[in-house]
Formats: structure tokens, C-alpha cells, sequence
């Protein structure tokens, strides 16, 4: 069984499974999720909890130990394994996949992994823990739901701001979901209740974006220009390698090309999407795109790479991040 983050709150108040796995990338929402589920395991009576940390060395025997004795006090055991590295070797997967076929069902067992590719969730360790157990799957929170998010944070503090102050603070915060968190908590020791002004806000809150090459790629895909300059403009400050980005807008115009080729040949969208790797995270990126975007505005994008390819090993004249700038305008607007 799968849960989305959202739904979880409302299936812990209903009797426990035996078995959790709380599944990405987002350290917060992993740990809020991991939190919620330890608590309701006090409510429905699990009093001792062990904590095991598979890292290198580990004795898988312990795990398999763990849910063999009962809690010292007679009441029901919450057992937590954390895998760090989303990969628990042969041993490990051995040990994951009998632990599941002899699950005790008057214990709770809360596994937390990092998001695991498609080869990782086809493994037979994890696809032994989604037969027996519920997956929490924890997604980032994308730039275009940022500002809500950060609203209901407000909320739970009994503080509310208006769309231009959401924005402002989602542009320092994106790529940092424990900043965004901590800045909401700041903002609730240093501000009244109530509406909260934009001259307030912008006095107290720190730019704590973080920049990385996916989100460039995602600004670029979404055509949204002013975040696609400013994540461009923070990995330059960063020393971010210009051929690590020119990889990366390729490879998602030559993404781009496969699917509009196989659209136009009848295949289905969901195949397409599997075979480029375009996520659940990545998909509205992607058909909006899509949406804009013509075959001849993909072969432009990818001309245009290759001269800033060029332009990267200096066999021809230009500065790179204005033509990355370009680039993004470009795809942005008029590419039909």
C-alpha cells in the first residue's frame, strides 16, 4: 500500500500497520513523516522503541533479533532501521527479505530510505517490503507549490501573508526545505500573530536558497524565465562548472525530441515518460514543455548548446552565461 504525505495523517488514526516504510529525498518531510508515525505508535501502545542504523558494518543479525524478542515490559515494540544509503548489500537484503516473511504482527516496524532509482525499487529487498508494509513516498515541494506550503506553515503559528510575501519568502527558501521551515519558525518568535507585512518579513528572513542543476532543468522546462536567471545566476556565483549545466539542459532537449517523436508515432505518454525517466517530481515541468514546444524549437535549443559547448572549450567567442541565459529565454517564448 502507498500513502501520499497529505493522507498519512489520517490513516495513523486508524489501527497501525505492522510495517512502514517512509520512502525520499526530502529531509524534513521524512522526518516529520517518520515522527508521526512513532507517535501514533505510543498511542496504540508500542512503549520501547529500537533503534538500528545500517551503515557499514552492521550485524543484520541484530535486525532479524529484533523483532524475534519482545519488549522487556510485556507492551507491543516499535523497531526503526535506517538505511542511510538505500543499499544494504546482500547480506542485508537477505535479512530485509526473511524479516518480511516472518513480519511479527505485534510489533511496528518503521523503515526509512533514501528515494531509490528504478533499479533500487525493483530490487527484491524492496519490493519484499511494499508487499507486507505502507509506503510513506515523500516528494520535494516543487517552486509552483512552494508558497502554499509556506502558507500553511504560517497558519499553523496563526499568521497569514499575502501572495507577493509567499513569493518572496519561496525565492529565498527554494531548494531548502529545512531553511523554509526554520525561517517560518523565526518569523513566529520575532512577528505577531495575524498578517504579517512584506517589510516585516523582508527584515527578518535570511536568503537561504540552495541551487543545484535539477532545478535549473526544472525552470528551463517550466519556461518560468525570472526563476530559471536567478537559479542560473546562483550557480555561477557558486562555481558551478558550465559543462555540468550544458549537460544537463541537453540531455532534457534531447528528452524533450524522444517524446515528440514518439507522441507523433501513436506511442502512449505514460511509456514515453517511463523511458525518458521523467518523474512524478519532473512531469508538469515536462509537458509544459511540451505544451510550447515544437519539433524545430528543440533542434534550435540543442544548436544553440552546441555553440555554447563551443563556446566552453573556447573554440569560439562568446560568454557562456549570457548564452545560457539566452537559451533559457529563447525555449521560454516563441518556440512554436
Amino acid at each position: 500500500m502507498q500513502l501520499r504525505l497529505d493522507q498519512l495523517a489520517g490513516h495513523l488514526r486508524q489501527p497501525l500497520a505492522p510495517l512502514y516504510v517512509v520512502h525520499g529525498d526530502e529531509p524534513l518531510l521524512a522526518m516529520e513523516a517518520a515522527d508521526a508515525i512513532r507517535a501514533a505508535s505510543r498511542v496504540q501502545g508500542c512503549t520501547e522503541r529500537e533503534l538500528l542504523m545500517a551503515e557499514r558494518g552492521f550485524d543484520w543479525a541484530a535486525f532479524l533479533h529484533a523483532s524475534a524478542a519482545g519488549s522487556l515490559f510485556g507492551d507491543r515494540k516499535f523497531i526503526e532501521l535506517r538505511l542511510p544509503t538505500g543499499k544494504p548489500g546482500t547480506q542485508g537484503s537477505a535479512a530485509i527479505e526473511r524479516y518480511c516473511a516472518q513480519l511479527n504482527p505485534d510489533m511496528i516496524t518503521l523503515v526509512s530510505v533514501p528515494r531509490l532509482d528504478k533499479t533500487g525499487q525493483n530490487s527484491a529487498w524492496f519490493r519484499a517490503l511494499m508487499d507486507v508494509g505502507v509506503c510513506v513516498d515523500i516528494w520535494p515541494v516543487e517552486r509552483a507549490r512552494l508558497a502554499d506550503w509556506i502558507a500553511q506553515r504560517l497558519l499553523v503559528n496563526k499568521q497569514r501573508a499575502d501572495r507577493d510575501t509567499l513569493n518572496f519568502l519561496a525565492d529565498r527558501v527554494e531548494g531548502n526545505l529545512l531553511a523554509a521551515h526554520q525561517e517560518v519558525q523565526k518569523l513566529a518568535l520575532l512577528l505577531p500573530a495575524g498578517e504579517i507585512s512584506l517589510d516585516a518579513v523582508q527584515a527578518a528572513v535570511t536568503d537561504v536558497a540552495r541551487f543545484d542543476v535539477q532545478r535549473l532543468a526544472e525552470a528551463f522546462l517550466s519556461g518560468d524565465t525570472a526563476r530559471y536567471a536567478r537559479v542560473l545566476e546562483g550557480l555561477r556565483g557558486e562555481g558551478e562548472a558550465p559543462t555540468l549545466l550544458l549537460w544537463a539542459l541537453a540531455e532534457e532537449l534531447r528528452a524533450l525530441g524522444r517524446i515528440v517523436a514518439g507522441t507523433a508515432a501513436g506511442r502512449p505518454m505514460d511509456q514515453l515518460f517511463r523511458e525518458n525517466r521523467v518523474w512524478r517530481n519532473k512531469e508538469a515541468a515536462v509537458r509544459a514543455a511540451l505544451r510550447r514546444s515544437s519539433d524545430v524549437a528543440i533542434r534550435r535549443g540543442l544548436s544553440h548548446a552546441a555553440r555554447i559547448d563551443r563556446m566552453a572549450k573556447g573554440v569560439a567567442q562568446g560568454n557562456v552565461w549570457d548564452e545560457f541565459l539566452q537559451l533559457g529565454l529563447h525555449f521560454a517564448h516563441g518556440t512554436r
